[in-house]
């Protein structure tokens, strides 16, 4: 019985993997990618970063215009995390099995969760582009959007998993849905939700500059301009500012873990 069971693993494992394959090959097939030439291309690559794409003395003059742009995008990025994570609290709240005071309620969290999660930033930031323009509220409601709907489900998730237990002693004492929340929802998942939060921060300020480039607004403009009028020199220096405010966004995470989680 034991041996048929693991032979049933691997030829749905085999299966998977052929599948894989034939789904690989169709794909090369179709989009004409040429595999000799793409790895081939890649010491040309290069060298031509290497010629081409570095700071020099006059994209240096630059650098406080970036700062700038920088500066915006993670103010940006860090408002539309906060209030999404607000939201999202109630909205798990209300749609956690834990929690939920109303079944219906809690289908509509979810849904509305799984709906705003699944639709990417950057269609979002093309959807909000007829509304607002290029502008930095498009790129701070594309960014809230997404951070709404990802934050929703980690907190539903975070609450089913920590606070079950704790809330079925407190309706059998006879506690009220606030003090429940209050007293043993809210402080038994906090530390998980601080760190979903500053995950999502981090990733905000990497989507950001996606987001950016799609609706001509902060760092990610800044890049775009510079690469399409063949300023190559300031666009590698765009590149370089984001990688070390990404380094820091991350240490200075990390630190907050470990101070308060």
């Amino acid at each position: 019985m034991q041996a048929d069971i693991f032979l049933t693993k691997k030829i749905r494992s085999l299966a998977f993997i052929l599948l894989l394959v034939a789904v690989t090959i169709v794909a090369v097939v179709m989009t004409e990618f040429n595999l000799a030439r793409g790895f081939s291309s890649i010491p040309e690559a290069i060298v031509w970063s290497f010629s081409n794409f570095y700071p020099d003395a006059a994209s240096m003059e630059k650098l406080p215009n970036i700062l700038d742009k920088l500066q915006q995008t993670i103010l940006v990025s860090i408002a539309a995390t906060t209030v999404a994570s607000i939201l999202a609290l109630f909205f798990s709240i209300a749609g956690s099995t834990a929690t939920q005071f109303n079944s219906f309620l809690s289908k509509i969290s979810r849904g509305i969760a799984t709906v705003f999660r699944n639709i990417d930033i950057s269609a979002w930031s093309m959807i909000l582009l007829f509304s607002f323009g290029q502008s930095a509220l498009t790129g701070y409601f594309a960014l809230f959007f997404g951070s709404f709907g990802f934050l929703t489900r980690a907190f539903i998730e975070s609450i089913d998993e920590v606070s079950s237990s704790s809330v079925e002693a407190l309706r059998a004492t006879g506690a009220s849905y606030l003090s429940i929340i209050f007293q043993s929802v809210i402080p038994s998942t906090i530390p998980q939700l601080i760190s979903w939060i500053l995950f999502m921060i981090e990733t905000n300020i990497r989507n950001a500059t996606l987001v950016g480039i799609l609706t001509g607004t902060g760092i990610g403009f800044a890049f775009n301009l510079y690469y399409k009028s063949l300023d190559y020199n300031s666009a590698s220096l765009v590149v370089i500012v984001i990688i070390a405010a990404i380094f820091m966004i991350e240490w200075v995470s990390n630190y907050i873990r470990r101070v308060i989680l």
